[in-house]
């Protein structure tokens, strides 16, 4: 039996699993039988080692070059490296559907073996609404796109492909397969699908949570409780995932910037803005009892999203460089979508009653109006996000042609949204519970607002007169200076009872409240990225020109001469073209660079690496955009001046820190974990 067979007989086992596991769950509700509650909860974990086995399969044959499989000869070759060949897993739609399938039962299995004493009459519906979604992802694996078709040759020479073969047939086996997109072999976009896939997939986590507490009509927070720590994990991994992927756009896609607002970037960033928006709603319902209904709408439409941008990615509705080729998936991807959709609001509708909030809004003027008013902004985000990126197929249905929106809409609506979040995020931790006066919070917000006036000085000393950078620099500099001042706060008051000093007082207070102190990390991450974006977006200037050997091209304090062309085969299979060229910065030499162009034999595709000089005020960014036969005729190059860019990546770094330590358990979260079991809920299950 071929290895290929092996793996079409796992993904069908796994397919098997996920409907006895719905099916075992559901029932022993009806009939309040443990045993078949457990026997579910098992057939819910076998899926995980099952398409363990199958993944390494298909590792097996990549690296093998098992070409008479047809993904296989698609996304391997010969001159392929093994590290790549093992990547080529989630290179091409099948394989990344698999290794998609995985990861979900992954998230299942350690979902399942955890302690339930505290939602047992949510188990079984947790586990259903589990399984129907790793169920849904391995009926594409099975019956649309599965990684194990084999070619099949008739006596004409026609090759075809299928699992099963076809009359008249044999297995056809090619020389070499036809490799891996140039695009896709770079470092960044080696590590950012999985990184992404991780951060969507564990964000089902507590949406099973949450559809499981409106099945039995739990007004509590436990089933945020449940997942709070998938939840966070998801959101590190989700925010990983974007950051890998704007890095991959600077350093392959040759256009100088990081975010192109293209279509499945925003697919991608959709589930974040919800997600982000959840993490932090749901501090008010454990603290205050608030934002139920608010809550369980936040989760649904994150849910929602994921399968939303799976659906966008995979099916080629839209054009992008990001998505794969157009397929057959549209139709079942709509229907399960639609499925999900109107079932968890059906649910949350028919709760709705049951999740009464335990107190009500007050005031505006507190930190649960804060919080709220920070989620109006992330949903105004979503909202202009998903018109444009749907407004081309609404627009190619109702008037037969495909009308796409640029980066001038996204930038021009959302930049007065996206500080209106930094206003907030310094607004935020100075307000009271409940309610908060004008003349309290006046009294609070002086010594920060006085710090921030800092930022503007500094701006203007070194020749800021941008109005709309001013103010954004003002905005960085005064959320940067509340979450400061809160550290510094919460550290003088425990050198006060404690008697301590300075730094193991921060060190005591951070250890003692990760989650709060983590989250103002995370916000000094987002105000540098800010400070990033800002530099680039109001600040990059470029220039283009064909130069002649030891001429010289010149963009700001910058001049660049072209002083040589190089053109060599490599082993791998490509044919690296690479201009040098020496960069003086105001009449110094600085560095040398080779910018280069990367072709490549099999895939008959070409990369752009561009050349950069990096420092922390600014890249110096060069592209060699064309050159004639003979090299002392000259080279084309385009060339981006990118001014603090490097903060972008720097408070990336920054972000991923404090998310990490958000998300680390706290001792007392850990006695509240092992306290003693929730009473039994009338009519769930034993």
């Amino acid at each position: 039996m071929l290895l290929a067979d092996l793996g079409q007989i796992g993904l069908v086992l796994a397919l098997l699993c996920t409907v006895y596991a719905t099916g075992a769950a559901l029932y022993s509700v009806r009939t309040n039988n443990a045993g078949l509650l457990e026997s579910s909860r098992v057939a819910s974990v076998l899926p995980f080692p099952i398409l363990t086995g199958v993944c390494l399969l298909l590792v097996l044959m990549l690296v093998n070059g098992n070409y008479e499989v047809a993904y296989v000869t698609r996304v391997t070759s010969q001159s392929m490296p093994n590290y790549l060949r093992v990547t080529a897993l989630w290179g091409g739609q099948q394989g990344s559907l698999v290794f998609w399938s995985w990861l979900t039962s992954m998230f299942i299995a350690f979902m399942m073996m955890r302690d339930w004493r505290h939602e047992r009459d949510m188990q079984p519906y947790v586990t259903a609404a589990a399984c129907l979604t790793l169920g849904f992802y391995l009926i594409l694996n099975v019956f649309y796109e599965s990684p194990f078709e084999k070619i099949w040759v008739d006596a004409f020479g026609v090759t075809s492909t299928s699992i099963f073969p076809k009359l008249g047939t044999e297995i056809f086996y090619p020389a070499d397969g036809n490799g891996l997109n140039p695009l896709l072999r770079h470092p960044g976009m080696i590590i950012h699908p999985p990184m992404l896939y991780i951060g969507w997939l564990g964000l089902i986590v507590p949406f099973c949570f949450a559809i499981g507490a409106l099945a039995v009509g739990r007004r509590d927070d436990v089933w945020i409780r449940a997942s709070r720590r998938w939840t966070l994990v998801a959101w590190l991994f989700l925010s990983l995932g974007l950051i890998l992927g704007g890095r991959w756009a600077y350093d392959v896609l040759g256009w100088g910037g990081y975010w192109g607002w293209d279509p499945v970037e925003i697919a991608a960033f959709m589930p974040w803005l919800t997600a982000t928006a959840f993490v932090h709603s749901v501090i008010i319902q454990e603290k205050r009892g608030m934002f139920k209904h608010w809550n369980m709408v936040l989760i649904i439409l994150t849910y929602a999203l994921v399968v939303l941008g799976t659906f966008l990615t995979r099916t080629g509705v839209l054009s992008s460089v990001h998505a794969f080729a157009e397929s057959s998936l549209g139709v079942p991807f709509f229907i399960f979508l639609a499925f999900s959709l109107i079932s968890s609001l059906a649910l949350l509708i028919w709760r709705w009653d049951r999740l009464q909030n335990d107190r009500q809004l007050n005031s505006w003027l507190s930190r649960e109006g804060m919080f709220l008013l920070n989620n109006i902004v992330f949903m105004a985000i979503l909202a202009t996000c998903f018109w444009g990126v749907m407004y081309p197929i609404i627009s190619e249905a109702l008037l037969g042609q495909k009308i796409t929106v640029g980066p001038p809409f996204y930038e021009r609506t959302t930049g007065p949204m996206f500080a209106m979040l930094l206003l907030l995020m310094g607004v935020a931790p100075l307000t009271a519970w409940t309610m908060m006066s004008l003349k309290r919070l006046g009294q609070a917000i002086w010594k920060p607002a006085a710090a921030s006036l800092l930022g503007i000085v500094v701006a203007l000393v070194f020749g800021v007169t941008n109005v709309y950078a001013i103010l954004g620099i003002w905005l960085c500099s005064w959320a940067a200076a509340v979450n400061l001042y809160e550290f510094h706060r919460g550290a003088m008051a425990r050198r006060k009872t404690q008697s301590v000093g300075y730094g193991l007082a921060l060190w005591q207070l951070m250890k003692r409240d990760r989650r709060r102190y983590g989250g103002y990390i995370t916000h000094i991450g987002i105000v540098l990225m800010a400070i990033g974006i800002i530099g680039l977006e109001l600040f990059q200037t470029e220039t283009q020109g064909t130069v002649a050997v030891n001429e010289s091209l010149t963009l700001e304090d910058y001049t660049l001469t072209y002083t040589a062309l190089h053109e060599f085969e490599t082993p791998d299979g490509r044919l690296v073209t690479a201009a040098t060229v020496e960069v003086y910065q105001d009449g110094a030499y600085v560095t040398t660079l080779q910018p280069r162009r990367d072709f490549y034999f099999e895939s008959r595709q070409a990369m752009t690496i561009p050349g950069v000089h990096s420092t922390i005020e600014e890249d110096f960014y060069v592209l060699l955009v064309g050159w004639k036969d003979v090299a002392v005729e000259g080279a084309s190059f385009k060339i981006y001046h990118n001014p603090l860019v490097n903060w972008l990546w720097f408070g990336s770094l920054i972000l991923i820190i404090g998310i990490g330590i958000a998300s680390w358990p706290e001792k007392r979260e850990r006695r509240v974990l092992n306290a003693k079991p929730m009473p039994k809920v009338a009519g769930a299950p034993a």
